[in-house]
This record gives C-alpha cells, structure tokens and sequence, in this order.
C-alpha cells in the first residue's frame, strides 16, 4: 500500500470515528500518519487530535484557547511538532505524542510552519517568510 492510499484510509478512518460522535466535522484538516501507520494525528477545530488507524475515540492532544494546526511527527513517532498562534503569530512547537506539555522552538514575528522532522528526530524543519526589507 503506497503512502497516498495509506492518506485515504486515514482520512475516512478519522472521519468515521468524528461521525460516531453524532455531529460531521465541519474543520478536519492537516491528517498525518504515524510513521508506524498505528496512528493519525490531525486538526479539529484548531486543536491537534489523535486516534488510533483503526479507528476508535480521538485524543484531544492540545487545549488551548489558540489555533494549533499543522501536526507532523517525528520519524520515531514518539513527538509532534504543530504550529500555533498561542503568541499572536504562529509558531513552532513540539510534544509528546502522547500528550502533555508543548514546548515553543520558535519566536520570530513571522509565520512559521513545521514541514518535517530530520531523519534522526533531532531537528524540526519548518517554513517561515522571513526574509530582509527591501533596500
């Protein structure tokens, strides 16, 4: 199975599971699979969830009064790197997959987005529109 088919099932897996809660989704966005594919972390209603490939009851992952979107995992699935505007702007910030507390790893007044872990999970790559005024 080819990782577009995988972004598929996953799709109508959390869809399904957000239906049984008896109301459609109107703002399921940014689904990702878990490296291992066991898991989907997505974006409802600007928190990150997460529920298991197979189905089942999603985790409410963040609980902020802020917009949190973007969620990508780390190569070992053991964190999630998402943005969120807690400080007005969007910035990047990382958890445990599991839960718990998000730490911030950037602050500039940009926009920035994570896009990737490095391969060795070090790393949060992310895009940003930082760049010098005009002279």
């Amino acid at each position: 199975m080819n990782y577009r088919h995988k972004v598929m099932i996953a799709a109508a897996l959390v869809s399904a599971a957000l239906q049984s809660q008896a109301v459609t989704p109107l703002w399921l966005r940014d689904v990702k699979i878990s490296p291992d594919g066991k898991e989907i972390a997505f974006t409802y209603r600007g928190d990150i969830y997460k529920v298991g490939a197979d189905g089942g009851r999603a985790k409410r992952l963040t609980s902020q009064p802020s917009y949190e979107a973007n969620p990508v995992w780390s190569p070992d699935g053991k964190k999630i790197a998402f943005a969120s505007d807690r400080n007005g702007n969007f910035d990047v910030f990382v958890m445990d997959a599991a839960g718990g507390q998000a730490k911030r790893l950037t602050s500039n007044s940009a926009n920035e987005i994570p896009e990737a872990f490095s391969p060795d999970g070090s790393s949060v790559l992310f895009s940003a529109s930082i760049q010098d005024p005009v002279k």
